[in-house]
């Protein structure tokens, strides 16, 4: 975003902030650290926000750096902090890569100064002892000591100086990934750490190092922005063989994986309410006012503008699949690897919500047309329910089996498994790039729906203007006539078109031209909108 404070400074007050600046970073560039000479560099360099307007930064003399140009335009972040953080990370891959490997947390303890002290402790009766004599710490520190009721292990929380910890390159050989640039950033955003990390530690000689085995993202990334004690859950004399065991079952078998896009969604729309509760209550407004739209609320909590927009949009989406009158949600698999139902929430995802959620934030106001039926996202809300339901009558209701599932359809069908026409016919018209091309065609009906009327629309928010009842007698048609189509029954087609995972232009091709890609004689002839919607 412009800076309205530098527009207004003149060319001597410009040479001036910029003499400050280069003064005050010791000639360096704000973000790789790099000598700026402001001679050779006159033409190539920039002044910018620390800390971004969007995020809440300031626009005077304080929030402002200097950086190379070169430097500010291909920076991994807006906020100058974590890009001076990310480079840095980015210059110790660089010293790492002639060694054939990717920097692990034992490479930025390293760099940080920590991993070089072992731990004086003494053992007692439920109780460890401890000194951080290397960072001139001498006090006698006492901590309970518990015992893991399944594994029986022993273990102590503490917030380790980073001097004491070591990365287990055994149990974790891990390099640190791409997604640590994310941790940064929501680290720098003063959120706080949700799980420790996991170490090790053996008692045999009352000294030695403390092993971190698991949580090496989240405590590399602490380190890089300045931590210098990370809290951490230490095993004492553990089995270390069962420890390797439990890691590689928790990337494996177990797949320990974050929460699932519906479970986001939920969340999103949790923290959207919490958000209108607290607008409410910071600007003096009573309970359940809503006299006020999405925009005011992103604009209030303009360090989260990001974040808002999405609960904004979680709220729509979880509003439609938690719905108790939306009668599809019982053909959508929320985790996305179950074997019983047709549809996935990423399909869903990428197709109901990309295709009929208008997602930009609303300048109306949160109760515009509420009493009328015309409040734009609760009518949005309403008929994509309604658009499901439709769908699910004509597909799935009475149609697909969950007890036969989706696993290996094609696959059995090819080894002679009879299956309903029904079932079959559900099941390939919810694969996810069938779904994306058929559901773009209601998209286009309903659109070409409006222009036919003479009603003017905003195509991006369709499903915000309410549907007359011929529309919808259109949509269903349209869906009944595709679903008649013999190519969803066609056995023959199992093990060309329909035998492994094409892509959405694949089908597009499919649906305009009868064919694939390939040549194969798929449907007589392309579709045909007009002739389908009667």
């Amino acid at each position: 975003m412009a800076s309205l404070y530098l527009s207004r400074l003149s060319s001597d007050d410009r040479t001036a902030l910029i003499a400050k600046l280069h003064q005050a970073q010791q000639g360096h560039c704000f973000i790789c650290e790099q000598a700026l000479d402001l001679v050779l560099h006159k033409d190539t360099l920039d002044i910018d926000h620390v800390v971004p307007l969007t995020n809440g930064g300031k626009d005077d003399s304080s929030n402002f750096a200097l950086t190379h140009a070169s430097c500010n335009r291909s920076k991994q972040a807006s906020n100058l902090e974590v890009a001076r953080v990310l480079r840095r990370f980015a210059v110790l891959k660089s010293e790492i890569e002639p060694e054939n490997r990717s920097p692990n947390l034992g490479d930025v303890l390293k760099r940080a100064g920590g991993g070089n002290a072992d731990l004086s402790f003494k053992l007692g009766v439920g109780q460890v002892q401890f000194t951080f004599s290397a960072v001139g710490d001498e006090r006698i520190h006492s901590l309970p000591v518990y015992e893991d009721e399944l594994s029986g292990f022993r273990y102590f929380f503490v917030k380790l100086p980073i001097q004491y910890l070591r990365h287990d390159e055994r149990i974790n050989p891990r390099p640190i990934g791409s997604n640590i640039s994310k941790l940064v950033e929501e680290f720098y955003q003063k959120r706080p750490q949700l799980h420790v990390p996991l170490a090790w530690m053996s008692s045999e000689d009352g000294k030695g190092a403390v092993h971190v085995f698991d949580g090496q993202h989240k405590a590399a990334a602490q380190i890089m922005l300045g931590a210098k004690a990370l809290p951490v859950r230490v095993f004492i004399d553990p089995d270390l063989d069962t420890l390797i065991t439990t890691n590689f079952n928790a990337g494996t078998t177990l797949k320990q994986v974050a929460f699932d896009k519906s479970v986001q969604r939920h969340l999103g729309s949790t923290l959207y309410q919490d958000r209108i509760e607290r607008y409410r209550r910071e600007t003096g407004r009573k309970d359940e006012h809503l006299a006020f739209s999405e925009r005011d609320l992103v604009s209030y909590f303009k360090g989260q503008s990001r974040e808002m927009k999405r609960y904004i949009l979680d709220a729509v989406r979880d509003a439609v699949t938690s719905s108790p009158d939306n009668k599809l949600r019982d053909f959508i698999d929320n985790g996305g690897r179950g074997k019983e139902r047709p549809l996935s929430y990423s399909s869903i995802d990428k197709t109901f919500f990309s295709f009929f959620v208008y997602q930009e934030v609303l300048e109306t106001r949160l109760d515009h047309g509420s009493e009328s039926g015309e409040n734009p996202r609760e009518l949005e809300t309403e008929q994509l329910i309604q658009l499901m339901n439709l769908l699910a009558e004509e597909i799935y209701i009475g149609k697909f089996d969950s007890d036969v599932g989706t696993d290996k359809i094609e696959s059995r069908l090819q080894k002679g498994e009879i299956f309903s026409h029904g079932h079959l016919r559900a099941f390939r018209m919810s694969k996810e790039e069938v779904i994306y091309n058929w559901l773009r065609f209601v998209r286009q009906i309903a659109t070409n729906y409006f222009i036919t009327t003479g009603k003017p629309i905003q195509e991006a928010k369709l499903f915000q203007y309410p549907f007359p009842e011929q529309l919808w007698i259109n949509i269903r048609n349209f869906v009944r006539n595709l679903a008649d189509l013999p190519l969803w029954v066609n056995k023959d087609l199992s093990a060309t078109v329909f035998g492994g995972k094409q892509n959405n232009s694949f089908w597009q091709t499919v649906f305009e031209t009868g064919k694939s890609p390939q040549g194969v004689q798929v449907m007589p002839q392309g579709i045909n909108l007009v002739e389908l919607i009667k």
